[in-house]
């Protein structure tokens, strides 16, 4: 099992001049291929109540964004490719694709910086522009022990 290290992630996602901030309390650990870094997302279903666990991962030229609770999807941006993804809710399900302008990771350790800018696609049609900038501050000083495993 990975040690699991505490982190502090601030993710700011820009989409038609309008900008959104959203801070968590999150784990990171390194797999040896690339960072992995796990969180919860509250309120995205129905109610609002429900719980959406997320997984990033980064390896070099490559970012995966995956959801699983009340919302399950998959998005993959590599810079200058489009590529496939999904969404599903209780209500919907689509297919979707990213086509990636651009992505510059810049990592130390467990801390740094992911930047991607992309154009969102569902069945095929643009569904919006986004930048988006995920920061990752590896808390030091905490026991790995008590969190390895989750």
């Amino acid at each position: 099992m990975p040690d699991y290290t505490p982190a502090s992630i601030t993710l700011t996602s820009l989409q038609d001049g309008a900008e959104t901030v959203q801070s968590y309390q999150g784990q990171v650990f390194n797999s040896g291929s690339g960072i992995f870094l796990k969180y919860e997302e509250q309120g995205q279903g129905p109610t609002g109540e429900e719980v959406t666990r997320v997984t990033v991962l980064i390896t070099p030229g490559e970012l995966k964004l995956i959801r699983h609770g009340s919302v399950e999807s998959s998005q993959s941006f590599q810079e200058g490719r489009r590529l496939p993804g999904y969404y599903r809710a209780a209500y919907t399900s689509f297919n979707l694709s990213t086509q990636t302008h651009s992505l510059t990771l810049n990592l130390d350790g467990l801390s740094g910086t992911a930047r991607w800018k992309y154009d969102l696609y569902v069945y095929d049609e643009l569904a919006g522009q986004f930048d988006i900038s995920l920061h990752i501050q590896e808390e030091v000083g905490h026991d790995t022990q008590s969190i390895r495993g989750n």
